[in-house]
């Protein structure tokens, strides 16, 4: 679906009251997503329950943020993360997404559960230009497998050189 929805270049707000959340199983199909979210994106419920949590991804996200994302949770670890979200109508909204991991009784991850709150504008203006840079990475390779390993090299090292864990980096935005 999203991937037929192009950018429209508006930007759409949300409350700083309000918590976008959602629930994805281990594919990361959609199986839960709250009034909020579906308000903002611009989708019905039906529309959104049992879709890759991707509907919403917009094409100026680099693949590393998400590669990050999943490897942390699939650990079973929480992740802290700025997202550009696309809604159905291709206009745009920023987040702060916090992501966990659901587990089973025994302790297995079955899905993901993942908060998003209003970022601060100062946080956004400090990741687009990386968001950027990633991406130009990314796009630089015929292989999509290559351009990823390098563009996630890069965040690494920009985090590394920072002195400092992704976490720690993404907190002090």
């Amino acid at each position: 679906m999203a991937g037929a929805i192009a950018p429209t270049g508006v930007e759409r707000h949300f409350d700083p009251a309000d918590i976008i959340v959602s629930k994805t199983d281990l594919k990361g199909r959609i199986t839960f997503a709250n009034q909020v979210f579906l308000k903002i994106a611009g989708y019905s419920e039906a529309e959104v329950i049992g879709q890759p949590h991707r509907i919403i991804r917009h094409p100026d996200m680099p693949r590393a943020v998400f590669k990050f994302l999943w490897d942390v949770v699939f650990d079973g670890q929480e992740v802290f993360a700025y997202v550009k979200n696309m809604t159905k109508r291709g206009d745009h909204y920023w987040v702060f997404a916090h992501v966990t991991p659901s587990f089973d009784p025994s302790g297995g991850v079955v899905g993901f559960h993942s908060n998003r709150r209003v970022p601060k504008r100062s946080a956004i203006e400090a990741v687009e230009p990386l968001y950027a840079d990633l991406l130009r990475i990314e796009g630089q390779y015929k292989s999509g497998k290559d351009g990823l390993s390098a563009s996630f090299q890069h965040l690494q090292d920009v985090v590394k050189s920072r002195g400092s864990s992704y976490e720690e980096f993404v907190l002090a935005l």
